[in-house]
């Protein structure tokens, strides 16, 4: 099994073969080596089937298993935090415009639409996040420098 003479070109099996298992080894979908008058070019067809599985739905599975495990757990939060503000982005929860200062609102005040109760942080851009409406502020379900979730309860005006 020496060399083969196709069109006038010596042709190399066993370099062929080993062009081949290149292919496989690093992922490439095709290679082509040059020398002289001579062109080799080596090519596969990628099947896009294991593109699908890539991704998985497991942040929707631990909810749902959650107050399956404790039915009436889960229920009190979600009523007792029906009514409170929640977040609208993810970032670090602050409850004061600077370290030193003091909050922005402390449970108990009056408050006004409009009013900054804390400010979230999100990519070095400070966020106000205030009063939708008038009234006392009953809670605050954070605490400074928390990091926060979208849709995470954060204060409660009543």
């Amino acid at each position: 099994m020496g060399d083969h003479k196709d069109n006038g070109i010596n042709i190399d099996p066993a370099f062929v073969r080993a062009l081949a298992e290149l292919l496989d080894d690093t992922g490439l979908s095709e290679i082509e080596v040059e020398d002289g008058d001579r062109k080799i070019r080596v090519a596969r067809t990628l099947t896009a089937t294991a593109a699908p599985v890539a991704y998985a739905p497991a942040p929707v599975a631990a909810p749902a298993a959650a107050p399956a495990a404790a039915p009436a757990a889960a229920a009190a939060p979600a009523d007792s935090f029906a009514d409170a503000v929640k977040s609208p982005m993810v970032g670090t929860v602050y409850l004061a415009p600077e370290p030193s200062a003091p909050n922005f609102a402390a449970v108990g005040s009056a408050v006004k639409a409009g009013d900054t109760i804390l400010i979230i942080e999100a990519m070095k851009v400070m966020n106000p996040i205030v009063a939708p409406t008038s009234g006392t502020l009953k809670a605050v379900h954070v605490e400074n420098s928390q990091p926060v979730e979208f849709d995470q309860p954060l204060f409660t005006i009543g």
